[in-house]
């Protein structure tokens, strides 16, 4: 269907807030392969899947590489669980393929199953500071957390640490109900770097795919952990 036949004022004022206004709003600006980075994640947290096949080959277009979109996919499973990433990576897939993309991405795991635990403690270590070192004790549901979403994925290449708690961030905020996570999120982003000026440029810019009350939302828990950090 085209919308700008049937809804040409309505596309008027989007195509003019989410690819003019935002994009270029002075002092919120990210570097192109960073901004779908995030779009892309924000869609993902949203379970926006019929605007991320159309907004994929755009970041394809503009140089964000294939390699850096499929680890943000596989990542998402973590954070969506297996019913909800799914389409994304047949989505994905099959954009892929019709672009003549190589597949699988392979060759991106540093972890086997007997370190895995151990090295995904260390990322968290990494990311979250020294009191995270035995987390992995408290519970199975905290030795899977090291081992299966730390150990199994954010080790992997093909997207730093700081990228990946930068896309983490963007599917906790797409999401509802997830804003204590996000509060810890918030400050494993700073602590890699990112530091608030960084996250609330990645807000504005994910703001049309999410809307303004999950955006207001993350906005309140970034300053929250930039709080808790100055009073630690």
């Amino acid at each position: 269907m085209n919308y700008y036949e049937t809804d040409p004022e309505f596309m008027e004022r989007v195509d003019h807030f989410a690819f003019e206004e935002v994009v270029k709003e002075e002092g919120q600006q990210l570097p192109p392969k960073t901004r779908w980075l995030a779009i892309l994640a924000a869609l993902i947290g949203c379970q926006g899947i019929d605007l991320y096949k159309e907004m994929l080959p755009k970041a394809l277009e503009d140089g964000l590489e294939p390699e850096a979109i499929k680890e943000t996919v596989y990542q998402s499973v973590d954070y969506l669980g297996m019913g909800r990433m799914w389409p994304f990576l047949q989505a994905t897939n099959e954009i892929f393929s019709d672009r003549g993309i190589a597949l699988p991405a392979s060759g991106k795991a540093v972890t086997t199953m007997e370190d895995r635990l151990e090295k995904g403690a260390q990322a968290q270590v990494d990311i979250f500071g020294d009191p995270m070192k035995d987390a992995w004790k408290q519970g199975h549901i905290n030795r899977w957390l090291a081992a299966n979403c730390f150990g199994d994925y954010y080790t992997r290449t093909g997207l730093d640490l700081a990228q990946r708690e930068m896309i983490t961030f963007c599917f906790l905020m797409a999401q509802c109900g997830c804003e204590p996570q996000l509060i810890g999120h918030a400050q494993g982003n700073m602590n890699m770097g990112n530091d608030k000026a960084f996250l609330l440029r990645v807000v504005s810019q994910c703001l049309p795919y999410i809307g303004y009350p999950r955006s207001l939302n993350a906005i309140s828990c970034i300053n929250k952990a930039a709080e808790s950090l100055e009073n630690a």
